[in-house]
């Protein structure tokens, strides 16, 4: 196994949606690139097994029942999170409402392409605290 390929396998991304075709698919990709992902249908699931040290990078829907990934962004800011994440959204216009967040690498529109998604992935993970 390479060095690039370990380092892969050891980061741990968390992916939140509550749409399960397209987690499934997200986590389909993530492993198949060689990344650990964990997946959660909500962002309330998400911030009650958060840990830090955990994860190394959080991929978002934005419009999610109950908490949005917005919300769920602020919450995170809040406790002192210092997470790189990538929203995905099926509403255009949304990204506007992140403002000049650097913790926010990119706003994909659904459905993302996956090149795109894992380039982001790459370039959060260079940018990580």
């Amino acid at each position: 196994m390479t060095q690039d390929a370990k380092r892969r396998d050891a980061t741990v991304i968390a992916v939140v949606d509550d749409d399960n075709a397209f987690r499934g698919a997200v986590e389909t990709l993530l492993r198949s690139s060689g990344y650990t992902a964990r997946t959660f249908c909500s962002a309330r699931e998400f911030l009650d097994a958060y840990v830090p040290a955990e994860f190394q990078c959080l991929i978002s829907d934005i419009q999610m029942p109950g908490m949005s990934g917005l919300e769920m962004h602020e919450r995170l800011t809040s406790m002192g999170a210092r997470l790189p994440v990538i929203f995905i959204t099926g509403h255009s216009g949304e990204a506007s409402a992140l403002g000049a967040d650097q913790r926010v690498v990119d706003v994909l529109s659904k459905p993302c392409d996956a090149d795109k998604l894992l380039d982001c992935i790459k370039l959060a993970l260079l940018h990580q605290p």
